[in-house]
């Protein structure tokens, strides 16, 4: 499992001081970067270098994320398929579990534009990454 801290900016926030619901999208996105290494080390991003693409997200909001204090992000691998691969996130602030969410990402050709299976070697990184989904 990663961890990210990401330290809210005022501008995060909504008129009650909560953090705004679309924020989120953005910090569990940056919250995958450690993922996003293991494909392209260099972050270096063309048609050459990356290979996945967003096949879907979704969140659900669990707690309240307030301004002034951090957030730790917690990111994992819940499922690896033949090409493609879900990453399992939380947003947790003050010791509470505040937002959880789902990414999967498939292993693509832009050129061809294709999927096509996530290489064996990539697919043993994810492994070491692997959570358990709380029930």
């Amino acid at each position: 499992m990663w961890t990210t801290t990401i330290y809210p900016r005022f501008g995060d926030t909504d008129i009650l001081g909560h953090i705004n619901n679309t924020v989120l999208a953005a910090w569990f996105e940056q919250a995958r970067n450690p993922i996003f290494k293991i494909f392209c080390p260099s972050l270096e991003i063309n048609y050459d270098t990356f290979s996945l693409i967003m096949a879907h997200t979704d969140y659900d909001f669990v707690g309240e994320i307030c301004f002034r204090q951090e957030v730790e992000i917690r990111s994992g691998v819940s499922r690896i398929g033949t090409k493609s691969f879900t990453v399992y996130q939380e947003a947790w602030q003050g010791g509470r579990l505040c937002a959880k969410g789902h990414a999967v990402i498939v292993h693509y050709d832009f050129r061809q534009k294709i999927s096509t299976p996530v290489p064996e070697e990539k697919r043993l990184l994810l492994a070491e990454h692997a959570v358990q989904e709380p029930s």
